[in-house]
């Protein structure tokens, strides 16, 4: 027998291991899950993405109860002053408002149920993740932390996708 019938190539070995590094950092990056990064850690939350304004509007309202490790991820056209208030939400929320680097600007804690008071984002605004309230300080999340995910263009992300 020659060479060839003796197994796996070392070409075919690296495409696959090139194969399989790209499908895990692909995997890095999905419409349905956030990263955040700083000097707190790491933290990963599976998120429903609100990207119309019929869906944004909706938000989180009438929600009862929402798991530890998900949240609402609300996406804008464009960077932009946000507001945010809490008619018709059940439970206490963390609003973190997110610029078009994918740097957090601004993280709102608490935010109260039923609160008809706006939380505006302080500055131009791209995204705005809704999670747990309390979970932002007691997972050290600051502004300052960096966020991933596929609704900020690579070319202008502190931490891209790609």
């Amino acid at each position: 027998m020659g060479k060839r019938g003796k197994g796996i190539g070392l070409g075919s070995l690296l495409s696959g291991l090139f194969m399989a590094a790209a499908a895990a950092a692909a995997d890095d990056c999905r419409a349905n899950q956030v990263q955040l990064r700083g000097d707190w850690g790491t933290a990963r939350f599976t998120v429903d993405v609100a990207d119309t304004a019929e869906t944004r509007a909706q938000g989180l309202m009438h929600v009862e109860t929402m798991p530890r490790s998900k949240g609402m991820l609300f996406v804008y056209p464009f960077p932009r002053e946000v507001g945010f208030w809490m008619k018709n939400t059940l439970i206490p929320l963390d609003m973190l408002f997110v610029d078009e680097t994918g740097t957090v600007i601004k993280v709102h804690e608490n935010a109260i149920p039923h609160d008809l008071r706006p939380v505006m984002s302080d500055g131009a605004t791209l995204v705005v993740l809704e999670v747990n309230g309390g979970l932002a300080g007691q997972m050290g999340i600051t502004p300052g932390s960096e966020m991933r995910h596929p609704a900020f263009d690579p070319d202008k992300a502190a931490w891209p996708c790609n």
